[in-house]
């Protein structure tokens, strides 16, 4: 009953915080002074969010070294890793025509007429750029020593690492194997005990966060912006509905468990606008519906790095958006280009914050729109970055159910825990 009333307290968190930003953005009587009391409400915020990090990188090793070592062999991580790569390409190529189309359909931008020869390039916005390159990317990934990965909170690093780990401890199976085995499940259920300290500040963190956006940007924003802010949940409800569509086709209706578990970090995620405050309690989530630990804590990280649904959305959204506000024509065949760019530029951006700004403001040039566009956007990305990041653990949190159903039943026997739900009564998938 305990856990179930941090939602409630989340939500109740969400409503005070649009309630004292509004009061604060109306008592500050100048933008200056609006910042500084919405610089004590970000404090609390990244207290919040600094404990939530502290958490993602022991969490991630344990988790994901402990999942490999119980594989025991490499067919199952190319089998898994296969299969999770093809379904996180499909879900962008789907999550991406979904907000092309819509943003077509709807128009959002057209009306504004804004010249583009009357803007300066947004120099004012804080987006970084200049490591934008699939060659940095791929060098980034590999890391050059695991206290830095760890420090930094570099996920693709850590699992790069933890990957080589839980191979050679699959590999040496000999005396004091078992010894290192249990050590790190231990760890790893240490870290889910520290995750629910941490998460007993969820309230006041999302509280906070909400207050911070608010006494900056008022309410008066959500008005003038609102036919886009409305749209654009709009397509993130559609692709909801396309996504747990996708997840009955595979899962039946157990696929409505899912959902009922993984509410929580969706609030969490909303509410906070991190995917890292969500992941502890994502994959708590997983285990309770049953997906097996050796598959979640491999298939979740990478998800966060490659299965990103909301912000692939959002990145149609914003290129097409900015192109309408300024009278710009692109063909069917520019957006088909436009599509294909973001489907590998995305892809390199994890561990970079405002991971989708950098990738719009970095597409732009590339097909001659005006950079300045993205300082229509800037000032509502919060909200939208919210219901991005909502969607992405949706996202990730079905997908790894779909390919934990998916693995031979063999594979699961003899493990530990609660069955997977599934349509067909007679098959099981057991936690590891």
């Amino acid at each position: 009953m305990k856990k179930n009333k941090l939602p409630r307290r989340i939500a109740i968190g969400i409503v005070l915080g649009v309630l004292v930003g509004w009061a604060c953005h109306q008592f500050a009587g100048s933008e200056d002074a609006a910042k500084e009391i919405a610089s004590y409400f970000s404090m609390v915020t990244d207290i919040f969010l600094r404990l939530i990090k502290m958490i993602i990188a022991p969490l991630v090793f344990a988790t994901l070294v402990g999942g490999i070592a119980s594989m025991g062999n490499s067919s199952s991580v190319g089998r898994i890793g296969f299969r999770a790569m093809a379904w996180f390409m499909s879900a962008s190529a789907i999550s991406l025509a979904i907000g092309m189309v819509l943003v077509n359909f709807f128009a959002p931008g057209v009306g504004l007429n804004l010249d583009a020869t009357q803007h300066v390039a947004a120099a004012g916005v804080s987006v970084n750029t200049g490591d934008f390159s699939l060659k940095v990317f791929i060098s980034h990934v590999f890391p050059r020593s695991i206290a830095e990965a760890m420090a930094n909170n570099e996920i693709l690093q850590i699992v790069v690492f933890s990957i080589f780990f839980g191979f050679a401890l699959a590999g040496v199976k000999r005396a004091g194997y078992t010894k290192i085995v249990d050590c790190v499940d231990e760890l790893a259920k240490v870290m889910f005990r520290i995750t629910d300290y941490v998460m007993a500040f969820a309230p006041i963190g999302v509280f906070a966060a909400i207050a911070c956006a608010v006494t900056t940007q008022g309410l008066g924003l959500l008005i003038d912006y609102g036919k886009l802010i409305a749209e654009f949940y709009l397509g993130i409800l559609i692709l909801w509905g396309v996504l747990f569509a996708v997840g009955y086709f595979f899962l039946g209706k157990s696929v409505v468990t899912l959902g009922k578990l993984i509410r929580e970090p969706i609030l969490i995620a909303f509410s906070t606008a991190s995917s890292e405050a969500a992941y502890p309690k994502t994959m708590e989530a997983l285990e309770k519906f049953g997906a097996p630990k050796r598959v979640s804590s491999f298939v979740l990280p990478l998800g966060y790095s490659f299965n990103l649904d909301g912000s692939m959305m959002y990145q149609a959204f914003a290129i097409m958006f900015i192109a309408q506000a300024y009278n710009i024509e692109l063909s069917f065949t520019q957006q088909v280009l436009i599509l294909l760019t973001l489907m590998v530029t995305s892809k390199g951006m994890a561990g970079v914050a405002r991971a989708s700004v950098v990738v719009v403001a970095a597409t732009l040039p590339m097909f001659h729109l005006p950079e300045a566009g993205l300082l229509l956007i800037i000032g509502i990305d919060q909200f939208l970055d919210m219901a991005r990041t909502a969607t992405n653990v949706v996202g990730n949190s079905i997908a790894t159910a779909v390919i934990a159903k998916s693995e031979p039943q063999h594979e699961a026997d003899g493990m530990d825990g609660p069955a997977v739900p599934s349509s067909t009564p007679d098959r099981r998938v057991s936690v590891a």
